[in-house]
């Protein structure tokens, strides 16, 4: 019983500050009452207590912190845009520029090697984005 009230008062901190170790201090707890309640000791239950709560802070903690690192997947705007495919509709190259269709509009846009030309209807893929003209190649 004592263990499930250790496990209550690790989560408290946890809920109020947002500290992931006091939720893997509040497991091992629970599973130090699990290992009472099938009639191991007390140093047993120590044991696992501290086995348990240590394990987790070494696998999950910098799982959870590469994770946070990472930046987020979904891109919007002009960002999602980078990268895709579109039609050339008028004649594109380094200089004047031409017309594209991105993403079911037409967008304005100019090769990214100034030498580089572009005929109606070749494939081309958007590298950026400046303004409102796509840089193509």
């Amino acid at each position: 019983m004592w263990w499930l009230i250790a496990a209550v008062g690790l989560g408290i901190p946890l809920v109020v500050t947002a500290m992931p170790e006091f939720g893997m201090l509040a497991v091992g707890a629970v599973a130090g009452a699990v290992t009472a309640g099938l009639g191991g000791g007390t140093v047993p239950q120590f044991l696992v207590f501290v086995g348990v709560s240590v394990a987790l802070i070494a696998v999950v903690r910098p799982l959870a912190n590469r994770h946070r690192r990472q930046s987020p997947q979904l891109a919007s705007g002009i960002d999602a845009l980078k990268g895709k495919s579109a039609t050339v509709l008028e004649r594109v190259d380094g200089g004047v520029g031409g017309r594209i269709k991105l993403a079911g509009e037409i967008w304005s846009a100019r090769a990214l090697d100034g030498n580089q030309v572009y005929e109606p209807g070749q494939q081309v893929d958007v590298v950026e984005i400046e303004g409102a003209t796509a840089v193509v190649i």
